[in-house]
């Protein structure tokens, strides 16, 4: 068992033994879904769940296991169907987080709206980017539920999902969340916030009809109006630390942390056609800075910092955490961006590789400036993030230094191989594949990254000692699950970067998916399938719907989702043993949020026909 120990030898962590063990069991839940029809049973269930709540340690989130746990025995205690745990979670989570949505004024907190409160008929209100520009009309209870909501200074968006939600509060524009939401929309994303330990509460409506429904009004109107008492104990919470994984690469602190070498204007500033402004040599550094400062969801840089401060008191997941960042040296700050930055010039290269067309939402760089130039780019973010490391010897010693470098160096090695043996592949005639070959593709291409950032936070704490082993198998399962769940989504098509579905099989890469296809199909298919891999004269649509044909009849998908079950029960078996405890629930998080499981757009897309 590892542990953490001090310049004064060990930490007693004795105390952390008594941590249930995770046992993560994918399932289906679209029958947990159910309402209770009257609002005597739904007043009982949240008294129920309040009562509970005020009972239990909240120093600490509570995971949805733990939650579930309680759920269940009040379920039981009132014989009522296991349909109602989702809607009963949501009031017990809600519960559990309103002293820590209280201790956030009421200028500091998120309201969100569900457009389907709407009318459909006849509504005056148009949408904009930050969803429906709601109109005082009077036609339905958006309107007083907003204008309630901003009388008290809530900020208020009246819009479904969770990237913007989770854009605005990772921005820091505010610190908690109330909201309502069908329960399939509170599970997608209310879930990922919770899991981060972000105070939220929400009142689920009471159908998933999405046109014209209805909300127990009286129970968002004492939502909104929970008095600020800032008196609540502290909840942990990771909210500060990914801010601060973000921010970092916003585009002043990061010229501020390391600021260029060559000056000139930045690219935001000079239009389209303006580039000759600025001097040659000072290009590459400035379009570098640039594709640096753009999107991403920053979880290296994170996962770095969290590492860090598990190992020196966890000071940064409490509520005034962001104040313990701003302390923290820029030298720990620079070691957190270097693994990033080696991501983002590992993304150029495989842009070129791949002939991906787009970035961020945006043109890859390579389609904007051209494959010399964007080649010379990405090697030049290479030397940056090893320069974020090697200019630190002063203030981190020479010992620190040199072994965060080795453990960039051997990542990036490791990097290069997986992508090397992938593009070998994609580019042989023989499209043979081993389940095991491709999974050994993934450790290297995606598990380096995840090893690099944690193994790089402990080393800023601590000398690694016995952490080094453990951290190298966790982040190898954790990587390869990652890894499937992506070739999963592929075949989901991404509006944000690929833009269409199936794009591994156009771009012939090797996937675990195509190798258990190989493995499992009858000798007819499977030549069927290799002639498919190696023909690019047949229409894309065509090709996608046949490999996605022969797939689904040895049931590929499926067996891919068991794999992902496999590498992350190992990844938490590791985690269970992990002490001190904040390191462990770091592992556990990275878990939960990395590996968010896509069954049921997987089995909605082997129902229906695939776009391209």
């Amino acid at each position: 068992m590892a542990t953490a120990s001090s310049a004064d030898g060990p930490v007693n962590a004795s105390a952390d033994s008594d941590q249930p063990k995770r046992k993560s069991k994918r399932r289906k839940t679209s029958h947990l879904k159910l309402v209770p029809n009257s609002k005597e049973m739904r007043e009982t269930v949240r008294s129920k769940c309040r009562a509970i709540c005020d009972g239990v340690d909240k120093s600490r989130p509570m995971t949805k296991d733990e939650m579930e746990v309680e759920v269940r025995k009040i379920l039981e205690e009132m014989a009522l169907p296991e349909g109602y745990l989702g809607w009963t979670m949501v009031m017990f989570a809600s519960e559990f987080w309103r002293e820590q949505v209280a201790a956030v004024p009421p200028n500091r907190r998120l309201f969100l709206l569900p457009h389907c409160l709407k009318h459909a008929e006849g509504c005056p209100a148009d949408y904009d980017q930050f969803g429906l520009d709601c109109k005082t009309c009077g036609a339905c209870s958006i309107a007083d539920f907003r204008g309630m909501a901003e009388d008290m200074g809530y900020r208020v968006l009246v819009a479904e999902g969770s990237p913007i939600v989770h854009k605005i509060i990772v921005s820091g524009y505010v610190d908690a969340i109330v909201g309502v939401a069908c329960l399939n929309v509170l599970e997608k994303a209310v879930d990922k916030i919770l899991l981060a330990g972000i105070p939220c509460m929400a009142v689920p409506l009471l159908s998933d009809d999405c046109r014209n429904t209805a909300v127990d009004e009286d129970w968002v109107d004492e939502m909104i109006q929970i008095e600020y008492d800032d008196s609540a104990p502290q909840t942990r919470t990771y909210l500060h630390l990914m801010r601060a994984s973000t921010e970092l690469f916003e585009a002043d602190e990061l010229e501020r942390i390391i600021p260029r070498l060559r000056g000139g204007p930045r690219l935001s500033e000079v239009d389209g056609n303006g580039l000759e402004k600025i001097d040659p040599i000072a290009l590459t550094e400035a379009v570098a800075y640039d594709f640096l400062s753009k999107g991403g969801k920053h979880s290296r840089p994170f996962i770095t910092l969290a590492a860090y401060d598990a190992l020196t008191g966890g000071h940064a997941t409490l509520r005034d955490g962001a104040k313990t960042i701003e302390y923290w040296a820029d030298s720990i700050k620079r070691c957190a961006m270097s693994i990033e930055t080696f991501h983002k010039a590992s993304l150029v290269h495989d842009d070129i590789e791949d002939n991906d067309p787009f970035r961020y939402g945006e043109e890859t760089v390579h389609n904007r400036y051209g494959i010399p130039t964007a080649i010379n780019i990405g090697d030049y973010m290479i030397g940056m993030g090893y320069r974020f490391v090697s200019t630190e010897g002063a203030t981190l010693g020479a010992e620190v230094t040199t072994d965060i470098l080795d453990i960039l160096a051997e990542a990036h090695t490791k990097l290069s191989e997986g992508q090397g043996a992938e593009l070998l592949w994609r580019d042989s005639l023989d499209k043979q594949l081993k389940p095991l070959d491709a999974l050994k593709v993934y450790a290297l291409k995606t598990s380096p990254a995840f090893e690099a950032a944690m193994l790089s936070g402990i080393r800023l704490a601590q000398p690694i000692g016995e952490y080094r082993e453990p951290v190298k198998q966790f982040a190898r399962n954790l990587g390869v699950a990652f890894q499937i769940l992506n070739d999963l989504l592929d075949w989901q098509g991404d509006d944000f970067n690929k833009m269409a579905a199936g794009g591994d099989v156009l771009g012939g890469r090797p996937t675990v998916l195509h190798a258990l296809a190989l493995e499992t199909l009858p000798a007819d298919k499977r030549d069927e399938l290799l002639d498919l891999c190696r023909e690019d004269s047949i229409a894309s649509v065509v090709r996608i719907e046949r490999v996605k044909h022969l797939y689904e009849s040895v049931g590929v998908f499926e067996m891919a989702l068991q794999l992902v079950d496999k590498h992350q029960a190992r990844a938490e078996s590791i985690a269970d043993e992990i002490e001190p405890e904040d390191l462990r629930r770091l592992m556990y998080f990275l878990i939960d949020s990395i590996l968010e499981r896509p069954e049921e757009q997987i089995q909605q897309l082997v129902a229906t026909p695939i776009e391209v």
